[in-house]
């Protein structure tokens, strides 16, 4: 069977840990550069025991893992693609799948993060409030988003 071109999108398998990881922490340098690079490293194995817990699915193309998305309940962790497969349309395919499962959602985003910002509101995501990260020191903005 050839499988160019297959896309799925899937709920997680605990083989897909380190490929997602890799992703978390490349899209997380790259995204918030306006963030020590340290910061991400120092928690990259607390990352990677809590993201099994949460509901991760998976955007798959051929057998390479290009995105996911990360919830716990109602909330969005984060939406990562890797950097090669960035601007297809991956994160929209993504939260719309699920959109399709929630039928309420919101997420905190980095205020300095404008091209996130700018993806959530053409998603229909609305500011709900904003306020300070802890751990960053950063604005972040609260999102939401409901059917």
């Amino acid at each position: 069977m050839d499988l160019e071109g297959y896309i799925v999108i899937r709920t997680f398998r605990e083989n897909d840990l380190i490929d997602i990881m890799q992703i978390w922490l490349d899209t997380n340098r790259k995204a918030h550069n306006f963030i020590s690079k340290e910061y991400w490293i120092d928690n990259y194995a607390a990352v990677k025991d809590l993201l099994p817990q949460a509901e991760i699915y998976v955007y798959e193309d051929a057998n390479q893992i290009e995105g996911f998305i990360g919830l716990t309940d109602n909330d969005i962790e984060g939406i990562f693609v890797r950097e090669a497969a960035q601007l297809r349309g991956i994160g929209k395919q993504l939260l719309n799948y699920v959109k399709k499962i929630k039928s309420s959602m919101r997420l905190s985003v980095y205020q300095k993060n404008t091209r996130a910002v700018i993806f959530y509101q053409r998603e229909q995501f609305v500011i709900q409030s904003e306020n300070i990260d802890e751990n960053t020191n950063e604005k972040e903005f609260i999102m939401v988003w409901s059917k």
